[in-house]
């Protein structure tokens, strides 16, 4: 663990810094071309730094860290905390409207009083509700019946506990019949080998949000956290974008990888030695960097605002232009 001392007009207050990698994913900007300050409350987006002191950053380091690795922590903090990106709200139902599976937490109906949780495959309809395929002899489709109350935890990398979760809490409703076929297109498109969803044992199943909450840079100085009505929720746009990260990354990190580093390094100041390409939204990217045998997150916005996957590809080759001159 190591700690800074903050000047003037905050000096006094002491960082504190645990020894895990700090997460790009979830401390808002308010400098971002899409937020929206009637989206946050009081409730939410909260960033906490603790514990006051007067130890200078090089002394409580000492003995614990290189000053080059003290020095590498401080450029990621920095740099973290101006990189545009999703405002919170918006981040939240994209993540929820690509993501595939998560944890679903039911009250037992064989184990009275006693909470049960199931690992469930879902799609997400037009206002973010998530859709589920459930079969009657599944523990979870025999306690929603029994109480419809449930929740639905994601997380944006199960392998990282800085990053993302995020957990909706809602009812499951059964769907109608005359909802069943649009909603088993939507789920198909996300799931195109469940054949089984036709099964007569299977029905889909709806839930209805009712709050949805989050947190991010659990156990760093990052750290975020809040919930969103279900209103709120529903009326947030999906980041058209972050649809094609997959197939972005995967090119990037196969044929460009030293090009990603390049522009990381470039756009940032900090002298990684890798980078490869995790996530890709329309203000920018999330990559995962290496430094002396570590690796941390980093956020890379874009110059603007990218318009469509093209302009992805267009905005990626000119600030790789920019760092190569930049670099000369």
């Amino acid at each position: 663990m190591w700690t800074m001392t903050l000047p003037a007009p905050v000096a006094g207050l002491r960082l504190t810094f645990l020894p895990f990698s700090v997460s790009p994913s979830f401390i808002s900007n308010r400098t971002s071309p899409s937020f929206n300050p009637h989206l946050l409350s009081r409730r939410r987006s909260t960033l906490i730094m603790a514990s006051a002191s007067s130890q200078t950053l090089q002394g409580a380091a000492a003995g614990d860290r290189s000053t080059a690795e003290v020095n590498f922590l401080q450029l990621i903090q920095s740099h973290q905390e101006k990189a545009t990106r999703l405002p919170p709200l918006q981040e939240i139902r994209t993540l929820l409207a690509n993501t595939l599976r998560g944890t679903l937490s039911t009250y037992s109906h064989k184990y009275e009083g006693y909470p049960s949780a199931s690992m469930v495959d879902f799609a997400c309809d037009r206002d973010g509700s998530p859709i589920l395929a459930v079969s009657s002899l599944a523990f979870h489709t025999k306690d929603l019946l029994g109480d419809p109350r449930c929740s639905l935890l994601v997380t944006k990398d199960p392998d990282d506990r800085t990053d993302l979760v995020i957990t909706l809490h809602g009812d499951a409703v059964s769907v109608s019949e005359e909802d069943k076929e649009a909603v088993r297109t939507a789920y198909l498109a996300k799931h195109p080998n469940a054949f089984w969803v036709d099964f007569g044992d299977f029905q889909f199943v709806r839930i209805k949000p009712k709050v949805v909450r989050y947190v991010s840079g659990v156990a760093t100085a990052l750290l975020g956290s809040g919930e969103f009505s279900m209103e709120e929720y529903s009326a947030a746009e999906v980041d058209e974008i972050y649809q094609f990260s997959k197939p972005i990354a995967n090119h990037m990190n196969k044929d460009h990888e030293e090009d990603t580093k390049l522009i990381v390094k470039y756009s940032t100041s900090i002298p990684v030695d890798s980078a490869q390409m995790l996530e890709v939204d329309s203000l920018g990217f999330n990559v995962k960097v290496g430094y002396q045998g570590s690796t941390h997150k980093l956020r890379i916005p874009f110059p603007r605002r990218a318009e469509n996957r093209k302009d992805v590809k267009t905005l990626i080759v000119d600030m790789l232009q920019a760092a190569k001159s930049g670099g000369n």
